[in-house]
């Protein structure tokens, strides 16, 4: 059974980024484009924590060394991160925001 954690959608702001915590691994949440999109908490190069990095469209970067990934799959999209990032699944029901990790 996932375990999973909520937050209220007025909570994200467009283009902005949130830390919580799932079963103590933290995750980000991220709002891009009206939608909400999670992933893991510390960077794959060296565990930087990816909520203190910049988010720009659908791409955030680390604040330590600059790796960027995709929001939506956790793909890396540059610099010398070489895993992706941990992604996800986000329901959005009302005004109420669900991240289920698996």
């Amino acid at each position: 059974m996932p375990t999973e954690t909520t937050l209220r959608l007025d909570e994200l702001e467009e283009g902005s980024m949130k830390a919580v915590d799932i079963g103590g691994e933290q995750v980000v949440v991220a709002k891009v484009d009206g939608e909400c999109f999670a992933f893991g908490g510390l960077c794959t190069h060296e565990d930087a924590p990816m909520v203190e990095g910049t988010l720009e469209g659908g791409t955030v970067t680390c604040p330590w060394h600059f790796s960027g990934f995709d929001v939506k799959t956790g793909a890396v999209v540059g610099g010398v991160a070489d895993k992706p990032l941990p992604s996800y699944e986000v329901r959005v029901d009302g005004d109420e925001v669900r991240i289920l990790k698996p």
